[in-house]
């Protein structure tokens, strides 16, 4: 069988491209919505059955950095971060934005660019909350639905500015990544979600329930030597996988929060180089199925690996520039990819943004079977 081939999708950004995600609008059996967010200023909506572009909104906050949205059918809102520290809330019924809150409100620094919300993250399990992280390097926790608005339930501080973030699916944990090659996790009390997440729209008995609790539970050196670009939680939430600007990828356990690593050991290996030139990996994306994942690189390339018999499975695509962001759909049969350069090699002429899908065959996410 021959592989499939990516589709560029109509009406596609003008600048670069932040952010990708499929929004799990599962009570359509028609449309598959992916949204995008760039430096354009612009959210948009493309649905990636027919092909077609559904809404652009510029969300009037500058550049979109960060995005995020839950897990879930019943909530049709997508959550954007702005360079100028903004998290807004877009409804894709109404088509409204609202503004959450602000990273740097309280700082007396004036300089947008250090206090950008530069990552973004909605808590599983939960249909309130969301995590963000900046460059001002704080840690909010956001309750969409509190009657005290714009105000952050917990604030932490990191130890420098976020470069990526993610929430395990048990929607217990997040990670951040920062300056300095520090990852930060954080615990999210699971018992207190149950019940800040409830169905009780009664702004006076939710005023009443006690708020979320956040901690910061272990901080410590990336194995990699270079800054992070990504870094992303195992489906399983049993270690996390970093990918940095020297063309690595290191997976890495989380004994010390006592979860087991069954005997496996920490590594990394190279990926997107090309002869002596040595390219960042942008993004990473777990399977939804399988476990395996997929990374992108600024050398254009999309390739599937099998993180726990250390092979690679297949290499899905060559694009005209940088990949910049990917993202599977629910059950893993599509991947969405950002063609975006990301300016590696500085100011330069390059190809226009584009957003491409691309069906997934089971033989390239399947985990390979390991002989015993």
């Amino acid at each position: 069988m021959s592989s499939p081939e990516p589709i560029a999708l109509p009406n596609p950004p003008n600048d670069g491209i932040t952010s990708l995600q499929y929004i799990d609008n599962n009570n359509s059996s028609s449309q598959q919505l992916l949204a995008s967010t760039s430096w354009d200023g612009a959210l948009r909506l493309h649905d990636t059955f027919a092909k077609t572009h559904v809404l652009t909104h510029v969300m009037e906050c500058g550049p979109l950095l960060s995005m995020t949205s839950y897990p879930s059918a019943s909530s049709n809102k997508v959550f954007t971060g702005g360079i100028d520290g903004s998290i807004r809330q877009f409804d894709i019924a109404t088509s409204t934005p609202s503004l959450i809150g602000m990273h740097g409100a309280n700082s007396s620094n004036d300089d947008n660019k250090k206090v950008a919300c530069s990552a973004l993250s909605a808590i599983h399990d939960s249909s309130s909350l969301i995590a963000s992280a900046g460059w001002d390097a704080k840690f909010h926790l956001w309750d969409v639905r509190s009657s005290n608005k714009h105000q952050p339930v917990i604030t932490l501080d990191l130890p420098g500015k976020a470069f990526g973030m993610d929430t395990s699916l048990d929607g217990t944990k997040v990670v951040v990544a920062t300056s300095g090659r520090q990852n930060c996790f954080i615990d999210v009390r699971s018992s207190s979600l149950s019940t800040v997440t409830n169905n009780n729209n009664n702004d006076k008995e939710n005023s009443q329930q006690p708020p979320p609790i956040a901690n910061m539970i272990l901080q410590r050196d990336s194995s990699l030597k270079y800054q992070t670009r990504c870094i992303k939680f195992f489906p399983s939430t049993q270690g996390i996988a970093i990918g940095s600007i020297e063309g690595r990828v290191a997976i890495e356990y989380l004994t010390e929060l006592g979860i087991s690593n069954n005997n496996k050991k920490k590594y990394a290996f190279k990926c997107h180089r090309v002869n002596d030139t040595i390219y960042p990996v942008n993004d990473i994306a777990f399977h939804p199925t399988h476990g395996t994942f997929a990374t992108g690189g600024a050398d254009g390339t999309v390739v599937t690996w099998d993180g726990n018999s250390k092979k690679k499975l297949a290499s899905l695509a060559k694009l005209p520039t940088s990949i910049a962001c990917l993202a599977f759909n629910r059950d893993g049969t599509e991947l969405a990819m950002a063609s975006s350069y990301t300016f590696e090699e500085g100011e330069r002429d390059h190809p226009r943004e584009e957003i491409y899908v691309r069906e997934v065959l089971e033989g390239e996410v399947k985990p390979k079977v390991v002989a015993k």
